[in-house]
């Protein structure tokens, strides 16, 4: 297929059979547009990694017809990967106020903030971009400014949905537009690209304003210090916290650099208006630390943040003990059972009470559950249902849904080209894919060499020889062998280096002669003595020097 063709087309790179990551691109007339740019972040099955992007190699291809980067709200999965990949997709960015303030934040870091175009996109707005005609929908999410985007071409309309939900009660913005909704399904809609995350959940629409009310009773029936853990990005849950410490004439106290940077950007785009501003751990001492409430990083377990530290012990200014009480007011998101459980249990272990939602109202998705999904293909009552966004259960259970719904659904692994129109709706080719790793400064390719043997060093070991050598070949000193993780001081070291040097000095004077073939069967004698000896395969690198 040609990838510059007069046609209406979709490919997600990331997103689609896995959360996190969310890229995708849109073709129209050989022009490119492209939504929400994401990170991810690897499992237990994965730990020579930590944080994923999704591979922009196919796209760089058609940079020159890239038109921008359209973000559809500000969460780390949509918007996390801008930094990392932007010098490679040089197009500017079309995001919302709020939006925009966290990315001008991240791209400062990054030294890129004088080279990247943005444009601001009001709440609800209708623009062109090219030949892209798009018109924005508020609708609710966990952060503010989430916006569905109605794009319209002359072979039709899709509806690309973002992250969204009905709640009833939103504590920051307005309730999703059902009419809205209702009057693009009359247009008439081709397509609809649909958040799956909740679609296997079947419940009624959870509401913020219900868990502000639980949050409210909670905290004002605790006594001494409370600490809540959530994800840094949500901006109605923060608010949610802080109106209940307002209420029980408690101040707050943000812990964690991404809380810092989420409340600078709220409040610089008018929300926390009737809250009073945060502590930090810098200037909390001016107030009583007896009557505090925390909001602090670390709901997922995760191994640096800070009320992972505390639970440890190693936090800097801040410990728990009898008489605190942790709030987690968040989901777990899977796979991190073993390391919430851990940090959990040794906040128990200090005499901590945690609260989890099990225990009380605090915490509810920002995703729409099964229900509303239905609902909403009511209201679009589109031709082709797309599922983007989750693992393949949320897929294959919202094309379920669209099923229900006269729909017919379509579902996509990443790489996949759909074409729209004109002519039939169907999967018209595949194009490379793949994720990267943040190491350092670079990114790696997750299938790349450098992560092949970090994986292999990881569950094998390695081990690193040197020796030296003369004219002939011949040793002039004992070898020197390291295998951290693998020999310890039990192990008879000197055994291992006498059999090795044997068989080096044995080997014919014609490979003792060439370097690469003397490494080669030196690597092949270690592999050999230590195999058996550890039953292993470890990664084995070796250094001769030749004097």
């Amino acid at each position: 297929m040609n990838e510059t063709a007069n046609d209406f087309a979709f490919l997600p790179l990331g997103g689609t059979g896995e959360i996190g990551m969310n890229f995708n691109l849109y073709r129209l007339n050989g022009s490119w547009l492209a939504f929400d740019c994401g990170i991810g972040f690897s499992g237990n099955d994965m730990p020579e990694a930590d944080i994923l992007v999704p591979d922009p190699e196919f796209i760089i291809r058609y940079k020159d017809s890239l038109l921008g980067l359209v973000i559809t709200h500000a969460h780390e999965d949509h918007i996390g990967a801008i930094t990392y990949l932007w010098e490679a997709l040089e197009c500017p960015i079309y995001a919302t106020s709020f939006a925009a303030s966290i990315i001008r934040r991240k791209l400062r870091e990054a030294n890129l903030l004088n080279d990247v175009t943005i444009h601001l996109i009001d709440i609800g707005a209708r623009i062109r971009i090219g030949e892209f005609d798009l018109e924005f929908i508020p609708v609710t999410h966990s952060i503010p400014e989430a916006q569905s985007v109605v794009i319209r071409t002359p072979y039709g309309t899709v509806l690309h949905t973002g992250d969204w939900k009905f709640d009833p009660d939103p504590v920051i913005g307005r309730p999703t537009n059902l009419s809205k909704f209702a009057e693009i399904g009359d247009e008439g809609v081709l397509a609809m690209i649909c958040d799956s995350t909740n679609a296997i959940v079947r419940r009624a629409p959870e509401s913020e304003g219900a868990v502000r009310k639980s949050m409210v009773d909670l905290i004002a029936n605790i006594r001494g210090r409370v600490a809540v853990t959530c994800f840094a990005s949500n901006v109605s849950r923060i608010e949610t916290i802080a109106y209940a410490a307002k209420q029980a004439n408690r101040p707050v106290v943000i812990i964690g650099r991404s809380l810092q940077n989420i409340e600078i950007a709220a409040r610089e785009n008018g929300y926390f208006r009737d809250i009073p501003p945060f502590y930090t751990e810098q200037n909390m001492n001016e107030i009583d630390q007896e009557n505090v409430v925390f909001i602090i990083t670390g709901s997922q377990g995760e191994e640096r943040s800070a009320l992972t530290r505390i639970s440890y012990d190693t936090h800097q200014h801040i410990s728990f003990g009898v008489g605190d009480t942790v709030i987690y007011s968040s989901r777990t998101i899977p796979g991190n059972e073993l390391a919430i459980m851990r940090v959990q249990d040794n906040l128990v272990r200090r005499g901590v009470r945690v609260i989890t939602s099990v225990d009380h109202l605090v915490h509810v998705s920002g995703h729409a559950s099964h229900d509303e999904v239905t609902e909403l293909y009511k209201l679009v009552k589109p031709k082709y249902g797309i599922p983007v966004h989750g693992e393949w259960v949320h897929l294959n259970a919202q094309a379920e849904i669209a099923k229900s719904c006269n729909s017919e659904p379509i579902l996509l692994e990443d790489g996949d080209i759909i074409q729209l129109a004109p002519g039939p709706t169907k999967i018209v080719n595949s194009v490379p894919y793949g994720r990267l790793t943040v190491d350092g400064n670079r990114l790696l390719s997750i299938d790349g060499n450098v992560l092949a043997a970090r994986r292999r060093m990881l569950y094998n070991g390695v081990i690193v020889a040197s020796f030296a050598v003369d004219d002939e070949g011949m040793l002039l000193s004992d070898p020197n062998i390291s295998a951290p993780g693998l020999l310890d001081q039990y192990d008879d070291c000197d055994l291992i280096i006498d059999n090795f040097a044997d068989a080096i000095e044995q080997l014919p004077r014609t490979v003792r002669l060439n370097d690469e073939e003397l490494i080669d069967k030196s690597k092949s004698i270690l592999r050999r003595i230590l195999g058996r000896k550890l039953g292993k395969k470890p990664l084995i690198e070796v250094h001769v020097i030749r004097l």
